[in-house]
């Protein structure tokens, strides 16, 4: 328990740091990749954002999803990537290969979708090497590039601001 603070405490520190150097990409690039970050625990319909994906015309092939669950759970969508608490050590150092390639991804956006302050969550998000955050946490700023505030549970609210967005910043495809 004692040393579950100071990792905590390490990895918050991480978690400045990355915000502290983060570089905010100003380039009209149009959005031709998608990564997206969600808690299962509070959203987990999945095809939910491979239909926005497909609405602002990332093709499917170009959309990568991964979930937090605060518990290791084994019955999760196996198709898609699931990580817990427990695949970070100290310092932010990543443990899962998986997640750790999605890190490495240079998505044109990333969808960070969670309303709880979980410090593993806000470290991916921070750590992703996207060009363009997306998010609905209100609590750190620093974190996304465009946040919607809305709540977890209004999806097609979300969607249609991300479209008008996007739209106005000119990085949707017009076809």
């Amino acid at each position: 328990m004692f040393l579950k603070g100071f990792k905590e405490k390490s990895n918050k520190k991480y978690l400045n740091k990355l915000l502290s150097e983060r570089l905010v990409n100003t380039t009209n690039s149009e959005i031709e990749s998608l990564g997206v970050i969600l808690n299962i625990e509070e959203f987990n319909d999945f095809e939910s954002f491979r239909k926005l994906a497909n609405s602002i015309k990332v093709k499917a092939n170009k959309i990568k999803i991964i979930a937090f669950s605060e518990s290791k759970q084994d019955n999760l969508n196996s198709w898609e990537v699931c990580f817990n608490p427990k695949d970070f050590g100290w310092n932010g150092i990543v443990k899962n290969v998986e997640l750790e390639s999605f890190l490495n991804i240079e998505f044109d956006a990333l969808i960070s979708y969670y309303q709880d302050d979980i410090l593993e969550l806000k470290m991916i998000t921070a750590a992703s090497k996207a060009k363009f955050k997306i998010g609905i946490l209100k609590t750190d700023e620093r974190i996304n590039d465009l946040i919607i505030k809305t709540d977890i549970t209004e999806f097609q609210v979300f969607k249609n601001e991300i479209f008008r967005y996007l739209t106005i910043l000119n990085k949707i495809k017009n076809e």
